[in-house]
């Protein structure tokens, strides 16, 4: 049986995240994950804090905190938010980690040995205001490419062009505002690219089943302009991991660090070792190593469409550099951006919703199905408080909330908290699991696809059947004149509670969990064959009403929320 690797783009250290952030990785990351868990696969799914580069220094020193302090901190906040969205990873780990930094020489080693880094000497912009380089987010200026006024030294937010600070026009450092910059000579290494164009885009060719957005980005970086470029892997930092030849020093690179975007993708490997030293698991090579036991593992990435490049171009130059066998990625499902009410969300200029601001004002199963069921799967989606209120209302209050609640309650009412018996059941019981039947596989496929918005349409046409189901047959009604005839139609309807329950648990766990315990059952076997799984209840099975599912939104709480997060955050 094939074995799931999963992985998230991790997270940068410098802040909480906000819903665009969540929606383009994390959520959809952990959807899949619980889902083949559900199917009883086995599944490694990791994550990690990004805690070096540019980000995490200037970050700490807003706050006034020493950089190693503050990673550790933010660690810690970032990880119980991704508990509070439920994001069942199975490890969250650091870039900073010891494994990391061992891992990440390594692959510098290994690359070296191999030809493939080579040292370049260069102009690079320093501020004589703050005595340093200026790399990466230590300088903005305006983007050459499309003439955004707050590009940064390493990509410009708007035209996700990556860039060096030698490009910016009209520069600033951004520790100082100074525009007294000059070029100085420094000495740096560079991972030669170029001499994997031909074996890169062979493997990028061979990728027929990636999504369009992911391969048409893959492609232009490999052959734009003047084709795939070297990319530098180090920089005049103190806050990294140290520039080293496996474990021997490097001459000339005294005092640099791996460039962050070097190292970062790295960690889903050290990731793998990190949750073995945490006493979580073992043997992370058998995962990670195609001698070591991997070739039975589809890996599958989940990231925004920035990480793009990174992802299919520059990290497996280092796996296929390193001339080792570890895995490369099967598939990687990227995402378009998630936009806020008639804006963008941007972390560094704190506009939108973030990710603990949600959960203050509502669970996180009402935010992870709206922000799933509208992922930016094929372009660009915007959130709205006006549809986020319809989708919660209609989808979860009106149709699987009320579908619970009218079920367990009329049952309390008229056959008390256990599931009646009831007579045969009939043609229109026969037509509803053939439909459901239907639904469900149409629901799997989806959902092996990877096909985010397709997926939770096909679960809400699942809740709608039992509801149609329901008002259709009228138990109510029936139990006048058949009570024998009623009592089935409710058994078959407590047992479709269990069935949405399993159903549900990768898109909103928490429900699923509720719906489940009211139902005194642990029974989460999946669905294999939906007449037999809506038997699972039978006749006699206590049960109990449960607590309101899903509440609505009232227009009152709608108006305050746009008013109190109308995108400015201080």
């Amino acid at each position: 049986m094939t074995r799931h690797l999963i992985t998230s783009a991790i997270p940068y250290i410098n802040g909480i995240k906000h819903l665009g952030n969540l929606v383009g990785s994390q959520l959809p990351a952990d959807l899949f994950a619980r889902y083949q868990r559900a199917r009883g696969r086995e599944v490694l799914f990791l994550c990690a804090t990004d805690e070096h580069g540019t980000p995490a220094e200037l970050a700490a020193a807003k706050a006034g905190q020493p950089v190693a302090e503050y990673c550790a901190e933010m660690h810690t906040v970032q990880s119980k938010i991704a508990e509070g969205f439920r994001l069942s990873f199975d490890h969250f780990g650091r870039s900073s980690s010891p494994q990391n930094h061992k891992l990440t020489q390594h692959f510098a080693g290994q690359l070296n040995a191999n030809g493939l880094i080579r040292e370049v000497t260069e102009q690079q912009m320093y501020s004589k205001a703050d005595g340093r380089f200026l790399p990466d987010r230590y300088i903005e200026g305006t983007c050459p490419n499309c003439g955004f006024d707050s590009a940064r030294g390493d990509q410009c937010d708007n035209c996700t062009k990556q860039l060096d600070p030698v490009d910016l026009i009209n520069p600033h450092s951004t520790i100082s505002g100074s525009t007294d910059l000059e070029l100085r000579e420094t000495k740096h290494l560079y991972l030669c690219q170029s001499k994997m164009k031909d074996q890169l885009e062979a493997w990028i060719d061979s990728k027929t089943d990636w999504p369009i957005l992911t391969t048409s980005i893959a492609k232009k970086w490999l052959n734009d302009g003047d084709g795939l470029q070297d990319r530098g892997i180090t920089r005049d930092l103190d806050w990294g991991v140290p520039v080293k030849d496996g474990d021997k020093d490097w001459p000339g690179m005294e005092g640099k660090v791996f460039y962050v975007w070097f190292d970062a993708p790295i960690e889903y490997i050290a990731c793998g070792a990190e949750w073995v030293e945490s006493g979580k698991g073992d043997n992370w090579e058998r995962w990670w190593r195609t001698d070591k036991g991997a070739d039975d593992v589809r890996y599958t990435q989940f990231m925004g469409k920035d990480n793009v490049p990174f992802h299919t171009l520059s990290f497996p130059v280092t796996i296929l550099g390193s001339g080792e066998p570890w895995k490369l990625v099967d598939y990687i499902k990227s995402f378009n951006y998630l936009n806020y009410d008639g804006g963008q969300f941007s972390t560094s200029r704190g506009r939108g919703v973030f990710m603990d601001q949600a959960l203050e004002i509502l669970p996180a199963d009402y935010w992870r199905w709206w922000l799933l069921s509208h992922a930016p799967e094929s372009s660009d989606s915007e959130f709205t408080w006006e549809n986020f209120q319809s989708s919660v209302n209609k989808d979860l209050a009106d149709v699987l909330g009320n579908f619970a609640s009218r079920v367990t309650k009329f049952c309390r009412s008229k056959f008390g908290e256990v599931v009646p018996d009831g007579g045969a059941m009939t043609e229109r019981e026969t037509a509803l699991i053939a439909a459901l039947t239907e639904r469900v596989r149409a629901y799997e496929t989806q959902m092996e696809a990877i096909e985010v918005r397709k997926s939770a349409q096909e679960l809400r046409a699942i809740w709608v059947l039992g509801n149609e189901y329901l008002q259709e047959v009228a138990p109510w009604s029936t139990i006048k004149t058949d009570p024998d005839q009623a009592a089935m139609q409710i058994r078959l309807a407590l047992n479709l509670i269990r069935l949405y329950a399993v159903l549900s648990s990768p898109f909103i766990p928490d429900a699923s969990a509720d719906l489940m315990a009211a139902m005194r059952t642990d029974n989460t076997d999946w669905p294999t064959d939906v007449a037999a799984a809506l038997e699972l209840l039978p006749a006699g099975h206590v049960f109990d009403v449960p607590e309101v599912t899903f509440r609505k939104i009232t227009d009152a709480e709608r108006e305050d929320w746009q008013q109190r997060f109308a995108g400015v955050r201080t």
